[in-house]
């Protein structure tokens, strides 16, 4: 009775364990807000970095990714959170206050900010 006893247990910890492993994530929905005017030539130190200084390193420092700190956040966002050229498909964009952020962080990013970060992002992502 007892070795039933532990088979059963093993068992019921396993199914309950694996029972939580999916596939494949399943997608939020992204509130993009309409667009103005995107911006062009959009430089990253002068118009994309204040964004994120202004906004996210109060959170988003070395501690939690990516870091945005000035020095640190192009290479912390590219190529694993931007895909230059699709910001619709970026983790950054796609994790915007405002836009899908993750957590209620409180705030929503401007729609200026947001087509300035659209913009980056869409005319290559460059460190400029």
């Amino acid at each position: 009775m007892k070795k039933l006893f532990q088979i059963v247990l093993v068992s019921s910890l396993s199914l309950l364990c694996f029972s939580c492993y999916y596939d494949e994530l399943i997608d939020r929905p992204i509130d993009i807000p309409e667009i103005p005017d995107l911006p062009e030539n959009v430089s990253f130190s002068t118009q994309v970095q204040p964004i994120f200084t202004t906004n996210c390193i109060t959170c988003h420092t070395s501690s939690l990714n990516p870091d945005l700190r000035a020095g640190y956040s192009y290479n912390a966002l590219v190529p694993d959170y931007v895909i230059a050229g699709d910001p619709l498909n970026s983790k950054l964009f796609q994790s915007l206050p405002g836009i899908g952020h993750p957590l209620n962080v409180g705030f929503e990013l401007s729609d200026e900010d947001v087509a300035i970060i659209y913009a980056w992002i869409d005319q290559g992502a460059e460190n400029n």
